[in-house]
This record gives C-alpha cells, structure tokens and sequence, in this order.
C-alpha cells in the first residue's frame, strides 16, 4: 500500500550505543502490530539487528528501516548504530527524516555520542526529541535526565510522559498530551494497557500539560494572543500549534518509558502520527548546472526527483538502491534518469522495506523512502529526475575517516578479488574509502574507527575466504628547500649517427608553504629553443617526484631556467628532459633540502575527567592544543598533530578513555622536521627503497 506525502512521517533514532535504540525499535514494531513478538538483542533475532556481524557482537552496524501504520499515517522510523564508527548510516536517517528521536538511558543521561549528534542535528535545524530508557532500573531518575538535558544542550525540554514510578516500583507512564495513562501488563511482554489517569497524577500531569500549552502557543501568534488572553487552548487548537512549533524546532519533546516491557511505546506512536511535521515541511538542497545551490520544497505536486540515500548489497536479492523522494511520486515500471551518470534508467519493481523483508509496492509518493532492486547505475548521492534537468540533490554530509589500514592479500592470485569486494564495501559506506596510493606503493583502507575496518576485514575473510594482511600505512612525507641554489648540467651522448646534447643552467629558490611549483623560464638568444622548453619542464618534474633525501616529492620550490645550449643536429626534447632532470637534482643537494610532514586538525570529544590524560597524551605525540571548550561535561580539544603520530590514535583514544572519546581529523598543512625524527624517517625510506628492489 502507498502512502500519500500528508499521511507519511519519517523518524530516526539515533543515541549514544547500548542505550536501548534497537530494543525501542523492535518493541515499536511489536506495538505497531508489525511482528508477532519482540525479540532481545541477545537473542540475535531481532529486525534492527540482522546481519551476521551484528548477532555476534550485539551491537547495530547498519541502519535498518521499517514502518508502522498508526492512526491511518504510515510512520518509517530508521534503527541506527550508536557506535561513531558508523556515522555515515545515521547520517543518511537524519538527511532521510523530518524527526529525530534520541534515547537517553536513565541512569547515564546524555553522552558523549549524544552530544555529537546533537549538534549534527543543530547544524540541519532538524526537529528532535528524547526518549529516556529502562525507568524499570533501580537507579533511574527521570527528572535527572530531564536537567542533564537541559544542562548540556541549554533547553527545557517538554515532558510528554511522566513515569508512574521507577525501578521495582514502575507502573507505566502517562501520556501527558492526551491525558491518559498506560500501564505494564504482567511481565511486560504483553503491550501496555490504556486507562485513566491515577488520581495521585492528576495534578502533576495537569501541570506538564499546561508546558504542553505553552508549547503550543510559541508556533503561532495567534494562539499566543488567544493564551494571554484567555489562558488556555482548545485541544484541536494545542495540536495544531504544536505540529506548527515542533516543524519550528521550538520546543523539544520528552518521552520515557522502558521498552522491555512494552511501555511507554502508545505514547510516543500517537505524538509521532499526531505531532511529528509531515515531509511537506522540509526541503532539500539541488545543485544546478552552474554549481548554484537553490532550496527544494518537499512536493508531491511537482515532477518526480529522488535521492539515492543507500547502497545494499543482499545475498538473496542482489543490489539495493534505498530512495528518499523529494518532489512527485515513483512509478513500478517506469523511466526516469540518472542525472548524477546523464543515463536513462528503467525502473522494475519497487519495494518498501520491514527490516530486511522487502514489500513490493507500485508507486512512491514524495516524503517516502523505497528501494529499487538491481540496479545498474544507482549508487549513493546519485539523483534521479523524471526528465532531463541539470540539477542534482547535494551528496550527503560525511566526515573524513580517522583510521587507515594498509592491505594487501596473503595469496597474490587474491589481490582482484579483494580489491573487487573493497570497491563494493566502499559503495556501500561512503564513510569507508578504498584507493592505491601510487607514492607509497600501498592498497589503504580508512574509516571511521578499528571497529568499522575490523568488520569489513573479517566479512573478506569469511565470506570471501581471502586472507588479508594488514599494516600501519606509510605516512606521504614531502621534501622541500630552504635557501636559493643554483647547477648545470649537460647531456652528452654519442652513439653513432644522431647523439644526444643538451644543457641546461637553472636557479631554484624556496616558495611559501602551500605555493607546490612555479617555473620561469628566463632564457634569451634563443639559447634554448622554444621547442625544447616542454622537456625541461617534463625533467623538472621528474626530479621533482623523487627528492634526494628520502626520495619524497619536492613541493614549494621555484625553478628559473637561466640558460642553455644546444646542438642543431643531436640535441631533442629527450636530451633536455634528461639534462634538466639531473640539474634540478644537483640544484636540490644545494639548496639545504629538508622533509616535510603532515600536520593534522585534530578534534577530540571525551568527557571532562579524560581531559588531562587526553592533552597530556597530545603533548606526547608532539601536539599543538589550539583550544578546549566544555559543555555540560564533554570536552572538546582541538589541536594540530603530526599524521605519523595519529595513525593509531583510535586505538590510543580508546584506552585512554574506556572506549568513550571519539575524535575526528583532517589534513592542514605540511611543517618542516630535523634531527632525530627525520633521520628515522630517511631509515625507513631506504629500507622500503632496498625491499621493494629486491621483490
């Protein structure tokens, strides 16, 4: 069945890991009528938890979606992974969403992966909420949550539930928006009961109502004055000024409950279907043909685009293109094109998904994410548009990876093969990237964590029966010069019949950080003919892609051709090449070479009792703290450190701070070094120079 843009609502919970994401989801799903019993995640038998990498290590690697009809709306509501190590699947649910719900445990209250997301979710102006967990555990304390809330993100959030007791002594919540109370049935596996409101909570949810009504009256000036006049709403009123002031992002809901046991699940279900802003209030960004970037409205109305949010690649149902679609609807059996491959692209079958479980469907209407089986062209950040139009969506927004690997395969006969499976790996998570770095003749894998690389590894190992060997990769260092220097060099060769001459006088001097090369050629009388210049260019960067003290690439210098000779019958571009090439080489050994490395921004988020361990470690690696801000307990640190120091940094980070800290890091620039560290690096050089001679 296919939903209409005004009857869909798109939610994904996101959170800090093993604060109860995928339990939520699946007891969700048993309330919304979708599977016949809810599973643990201990069971390895859940929908949001799936795959095989995830049952054995219980925890969600991918996101899975799925969707509840409730109150004639069809609500999809995305599972994703807590750990920061597979961002780039939350990030796909925020850019798919128009809500984001994320859980809280509440004995923990807001953490550090928490912390980050909450920001990601700032820098959309996404609307969001709380759902606070386990309020069956002895040591829950909701009203602890709501200020940890309020302290760390400078809001006052709006409780729609309020527990009827915690731990031993918990009887459910009360769903404070329609005044009706929910209780525990049993053991739990039952879903809740409704009924009325206890007369012990009339007067604590009479007042939590009256914060729904102030709520309310923030999305529209109208019902504000109508509150200050007269105190109150009318309840078709409330609704409607909170739809409007949640699509706003005034206010930020709250809701609890524990899941295990069924509760608190009506509640949230009835504000998502009731409150939740449909697709029609949000727009995406397009990217015309000359790079403008102009707002699209979410618009059933209009001519069918879509965005390709996912890359799946299914055992059973072979490769999967998720959907989200922004303006008209998707027909089964349709033609639509691939603006990101300026291909035509046939669409079969479409389907709609419940955990893995495809549901095919013949149309998809704006607002709505589906899947396309096996496609040809589709992969993820493409756009797809009913006619020719210039424009693509904007890819999606996804940080650089902060861990990398070296591979190679054990048996040389496997090295196709796996680089076939990593090329498919890195489809399918844009946040994992695959490439050959020719400099230092190495296959690097990166990522965002150990976790997210160790996955994918042991997926070669078992599924594709490839042994992987693995190392640290080598650090692409630069050399550089430090003062002007000047040679010549001539070519000379005879061979019989045409001989090879040409000379070449040049002066080279050091540019400023960042300028790489410029050439000036400052020849007159024709010393060298103009025929020839291309060679002596070619030469130059020659000589500059092998350096003379490590054999790194030269970067930041300025060579001036000076002079020349040449021979009317035996000189020839080759002869300059050449000439040149060696001139440049002899201009370097006097120019006072020295290396170069990477300088690294670093970002790292821990909480406030790591600070000192994490900067004091920083110091260590020959770090630079540029700053430190704290808010609400979590520090972030931001700091320039060397590339060679953070190729194990996930690692360390870890250790230092019990697996909490996260980090994220990007190239900066490149800082001379000396002593004792360049001369290990010029070792190293030459001892991968000796060993790649001798294979």
């Amino acid at each position: 069945m296919s939903f209409s843009s005004d009857l869909i609502r798109n939610v994904a919970i996101a959170g800090h890991g093993g604060t109860g994401k995928t339990t939520l989801f699946e007891h969700l799903l048993f309330a919304g009528g979708v599977i016949p019993r809810a599973e643990t995640v201990e069971s390895g038998k859940t929908v949001g938890d799936s795959a095989p990498e995830e049952i054995e290590r219980k925890i969600s690697v991918h996101t899975t979606l799925a969707h509840i009809e409730r109150s004639g709306k069809k609500i999809n509501i995305f599972d994703t992974p807590g750990s920061s190590d597979f961002i780039g699947d939350v990030i796909l649910s925020f850019r798919s969403s128009e809500f984001a719900l994320l859980t809280a445990d509440c004995r923990s209250g807001v953490q550090i992966e928490t912390v980050k997301l909450w920001r990601n979710l700032e820098s959309r102006e996404k609307p969001r909420g709380f759902f606070i967990t386990r309020l069956d555990d002895e040591r829950a304390d909701y009203n602890k949550v709501l200020a940890d809330i309020k302290e760390k993100f400078k809001v006052e959030p709006v409780p729609f539930a309020l527990p009827m007791g915690t731990g031993a002594n918990y009887k459910g919540v009360v769903d404070v928006l329609n005044s009706r109370a929910y209780f525990v049935q049993g053991d739990g596996s039952a879903p809740e009961k409704e009924g009325p409101v206890p007369a012990e909570y009339e007067e604590p949810v009479a007042e939590l109502r009256e914060k729904l009504v102030e709520a309310a009256a923030e999305g529209d000036d109208a019902l504000m004055e109508k509150y200050i006049e007269q105190g109150s709403l009318a309840p078709e009123e409330m609704r409607a000024g909170l739809v409007k002031a949640l699509a706003a992002g005034s206010f930020v809901p709250a809701f609890a409950g524990a899941a295990l046991k069924n509760s608190g699940l009506f509640p949230l279900l009835d504000f998502i279907a009731e409150v939740c802003p449909d697709p029609r209030s949000s727009s995406d960004v397009a990217v015309g043909a000359d790079g403008a970037q102009a707002a699209v409205p979410l618009d059933p109305e209009k001519p069918l685009s879509a965005l390709v949010i996912k890359t799946v690649y299914d055992q059973f149902s072979g490769k999967l293109s998720w959907l989200k679609i922004i303006t008209g609807k998707l027909s089964a059996d349709s033609e639509a094109s691939n603006v990101s491959e300026n291909k035509k692209e046939r669409i079969g079958k479409l389907y709609v998904c419940q955990g893995k479980k495809l549901e095919e469907v013949r149309e998809l209407f704006a607002g709505d994410v589906g899947i396309v089986a096996k496609s040809a062209t589709l992969k993820t950040n493409d756009t797809l548009t009913a006619g020719d139009s210039g424009s693509s969506f904007l890819p999606l927004r996804l940080p650089e990876p902060v861990h990398a690997v070296a591979v190679n395969a054990a048996a040389k006969k496997d090295d196709d093969k796996l680089g076939e499976f990593l090329v498919r790996a890195a489809e399918e998570d844009r946040t994992f990237r695959y490439n050959y770095n020719a400099e230092t003749k190495e296959t690097v894998i990166s990522g965002m964590g150990e976790l997210q690389i160790n996955i994918i590894l042991d997926k070669i190992r078992t599924n594709q029966k490839i042994e992987v060997e693995t190392h640290v990769p080598r650090v692409a260092y630069r050399e550089t010069i430090t003062k002007k220097a000047g040679a010549e060099y001539t070519h000379k060769k005879q061979t019989g019949g045409h001989g090879q001459y040409g000379k070449v006088v040049m002066e080279i001097a050091p540019l400023p950080r960042g300028e790489n090369y410029q050439f000036v050629n400052a020849i007159f009388g024709g010393a060298i003919p103009r025929n020839y210049i291309p060679g002596v260019e070619k030469g130059i960067a020659e000589g500059m892609a092998r350096g003379t003290m490590a054999q790194y690439p030269v970067v930041d210098v300025e060579v001036k051709l000076t002079d020349g000779k040449y021979h009317p019958v035996d000189s020839s571009e080759l002869s300059f090449k050449l000439a040149a090439r060696n001139a440049f080489r002899e201009s370097m050994r006097q120019a006072s070479p020295t290396l170069l490395e990477p300088i690294m921004n670093l970002t790292v988020f821990v909480e406030e009792k790591y600070l000192g361990d994490v900067m004091s470690d920083l110091s260590g690696k020959r770090g630079k703290i540029l700053g430190q801000d704290s808010v609400g307990g979590i520090a972030e640190i931001r700091a320039e450190v060397p590339q060679a120091e953070l190729l194990r940094y996930s690692i360390d980070l870890r250790s230092i701070t019990s697996g909490t800290g996260s980090f994220g890091v990007e190239f900066d620039h490149y800082a001379p070094i000396s002593g004792r560290i360049a001369d290990d690096v010029i070792k190293a050089a030459e001892a991968f120079r000796v060993k790649e001679e001798e294979e």
